[in-house]
């Protein structure tokens, strides 16, 4: 029986989900696309692309954009990240977990996550016929606190007057 030490680490499940995937696939094991696999799961929170490629460049691998868009899609269809459309139109990815609220700030672009678990029970407990849902993910659009705070300041207002005039 293997003991709670034995258990492996987030990356080495999301290692050993990825190569179970691509051998199913009749894909190859690259090291780029598992180089890839471990930087998005060092990423704490939505990213896009270029910020993922860049990581990439800065540290030294060099890889190309195509590689990192069709090992993302990889990911995707192996279930270990999500991909959002969010206000922008330009897709963003987070490592995949546990169903939770996106809220985004219209003003800064600012995405914050929030869980709601009343709200997750009670999706759970509707009858969607023959389907089961395996996870949901919902936007809530409004002001963060910081573009809150930055309304009410002296120097705001006045530049909102210069941009009205």
């Amino acid at each position: 029986m293997k003991t709670t030490d034995d258990k492996p680490s987030r990356a080495e499940a999301a290692e050993r989900t990825f190569a179970e995937f691509l051998s199913a696939s009749g894909l190859r094991k690259t090291p780029e696309r598992f180089e890839i696999l471990s930087r998005v799961l060092e990423i704490k929170g939505h990213f896009g692309v270029d910020y993922l490629h860049g990581l990439m460049e800065e540290s030294g691998y060099h890889v190309s954009r195509a590689t990192v868009y069709n090992t993302l899609d990889l990911l995707l269809d192996c279930g270990l990240i999500r991909r959002h459309i969010f206000e922008t139109h330009q897709a963003r990815y987070e490592v995949a977990g546990t169903s939770h609220f996106h809220l985004v700030c219209t003003r800064c672009g600012r995405i914050s996550e929030a869980d709601d678990r009343q709200i997750a029970r009670a999706l759970d407990s509707i009858r969607h016929g023959d389907f089961r849902p395996a996870y949901f993910s919902a936007t809530v659009y409004g002001l963060c606190g910081d573009c809150m705070a930055g309304e009410k300041s002296p120097q705001h207002k006045s530049r909102k007057k210069t941009r009205l005039t």
